[in-house]
């Protein structure tokens, strides 16, 4: 083989490593909200999950297959194994991460504006190092290192375009704010770091569905989701815009509420959400409290430890505070589950007593309830509708399958307190055969480990059978189940979601349930 096409092949073998890793983490920044840091911390994610049981999982942890290959591809290029070099880039690129697919099951890849600048700017990056390699006479090194590089190059593009994305998303922040001035309908901000889809539905419920009343929809929290909430949906004639609002980090929400100031602030619960972004419990209190600052009613939810003290700190800024919650007696809005009934009281007086849906946790409807009433909602009217509340999608929905088999829905965005009240519901929804399936929990930084051995512990107590989904928490939650199990049972495994379904349909029957606990999409390993 001459040495012209042997560059040609080599030439052609480095582009399609180098497109098949681009594909693959321009994906994971698109899922991860275009989030620069996302591609480092996925790379380190997919280098170091165990791959099964076992001894062999041990070794793998420490040298994962990407270890390996990078390892691999230094020793070759040190001791002037260029071919060999190149080969081993070559694969890597094609073939790694293993699990991670260039076609995304649960999250495919979208050619949008954004992303496709994402990807411009990463080429461009690409071209550099190769160029830089062509002109120190070592281009397959650069070459191989480049391929090697990709989640590196895709986290510095992302960052050099964050400035002009904001510039642009501007325009539409510019907008929404326009809107909301002529419009002016009382606005009303959620936060929290659980429950606040859940209350922001209730609280649309409890006001009516009336065009009056306009939500902001799906997970539509952060500033892009927001802004496109009030261009696309608020019309003429709104008198309320209940506006959901997240944060990834201090200063976020103040930045928010000075072009979507509320009138109303309702705080759900403060938790270890996004922790491995915000670091600490106080980070995350302190990013949250910031809704606070423009409203002139803010509604806590004091069955949190946390969050109980803050009508004291927000005691001398005058506004007015409302205690709300289901175990604390001394709240304002209270609606405290007996059995099986909701008995709801607002400054001490009873406004109803109707039965709990299931699934429906019933702080979160006392947070609903008092926003409402700082609103000015007829109370008879909102005793009324407390009755026809229902589970918001995907959280702790209760249904049962053509096939008799008990189904607890509660796939979206588990925590350490909603994984334990679901695993409670299916205890008290199903009195045969239960079995959780799950990917267990993420996104807590340090404490996922310890959260998730809890998780697999708590499920053996209630006596369930445990399926762990994927290899992110799968050592975890298998040593919580298989230490806590009073019998023989022992965790199962399986790669993907799908594989649990097809054995829960094949392995249980009418009178059984099952229990699916956050679905991580694709990207996590």
């Amino acid at each position: 083989m001459s040495r012209v096409l042997i560059d040609l092949v080599a030439t052609g073998g480095l582009a399609l490593a180098a497109a098949a890793q681009l594909v693959r983490w321009l994906r994971v920044l698109q899922r991860e909200h275009y989030d620069p840091a996302a591609t480092l911390r996925f790379l380190a994610r997919w280098s170091s999950a165990p791959a099964g049981p076992g001894p062999a999982a041990a070794l793998r942890r420490v040298i994962s297959v990407s270890v390996l290959a990078v390892l691999a591809w230094v020793g070759a290029v040190a001791t002037g194994l260029t071919w060999w070099a190149v080969g081993v880039a070559v694969v890597y690129g094609v073939a790694c991460p293993r699990g991670l697919g260039l076609r995304g099951r649960t999250g495919p890849l979208r050619w949008t504006r954004r992303l496709s600048a994402a990807a411009g700017a990463s080429v461009l990056v690409t071209a550099m190092v190769l160029g830089a390699g062509v002109a120190l006479g070592r281009p397959w090194p650069f070459a191989g290192a480049a391929v090697f590089g990709v989640p590196v190059i895709v986290s510095a593009a992302a960052a050099a375009l964050a400035p002009f994305e904001a510039r642009r998303a501007r325009v539409f922040v510019e907008r929404a704010a326009a809107r909301l001035a002529r419009v002016r309908p009382t606005v009303v901000a959620i936060t929290g770091s659980y429950g606040k889809t859940s209350t922001k539905v209730h609280l649309a419920h409890l006001l009516g569905s009336d065009a009056g009343v306009v939500a902001s929809p799906a997970s539509f929290n952060n500033r892009a989701g927001l802004s496109r909430a009030i261009n696309e949906n608020l019309a003429d004639g709104t008198r309320v815009f209940i506006a959901e609002m997240g944060t990834y980090g201090p200063g976020e929400i103040r930045e928010l509420c000075e072009w979507c100031p509320p009138d109303v602030a309702v705080i759900t619960a403060l938790g270890p959400v996004h922790l491995e972004r915000m670091g600490s419990l106080d980070v995350i209190e302190s990013a949250k409290f910031e809704v606070t600052e423009r409203a002139r009613v803010v509604v806590v939810n004091v069955d949190d430890e946390r969050l109980a003290q803050w009508p004291e700190r927000l005691a001398t800024s005058g506004v007015r505070v409302r205690r709300a919650g289901s175990r604390d007696a001394n709240a304002d809005v209270r609606v405290a589950l007996e059995g099986e009934r909701w008995r709801v009281t607002v400054d001490g007086v009873a406004l109803a007593d109707v039965v709990a849906p299931a699934g429906v946790h019933a702080t979160n409807v006392a947070c609903a309830l008092a926003g409402a009433l700082a609103l000015g909602a007829d109370p008879s009217a909102l005793a009324e509708r407390l009755a026809s509340l229902a589970a918001v999608e995907h959280r702790s929905q209760v249904s049962t399958a053509p096939s008799g088999v008990v189904v607890v829905d509660d796939t979206f965005n588990a925590n350490p307190q909603s994984a334990a009240a679901a695993v409670a519901l299916l205890t008290a929804s199903c009195a045969g055969r239960r079995v959780v399936v799950t990917p267990g929990l993420v996104e807590l930084g340090p404490a996922a480990s310890a959260a998730n051995r809890e998780l697999g512990a708590r499920v053996a107590a209630a006596g369930d059978e445990l399926v762990v989904v994927g290899r992110t928490n799968a050592r975890a939650l298998a040593d919580g189940y298989d230490s806590s199990s009073p019998g023989p049972l022992r965790a199962r495994r399986v790669a993907h979601r799908d594989d649990a379904v097809a054995w829960v349909r094949s392995s249980l029957v009418a009178g059984d349930g099952v229990l699916y606990l956050n679905d991580l999409p694709d990207h996590y390993p």
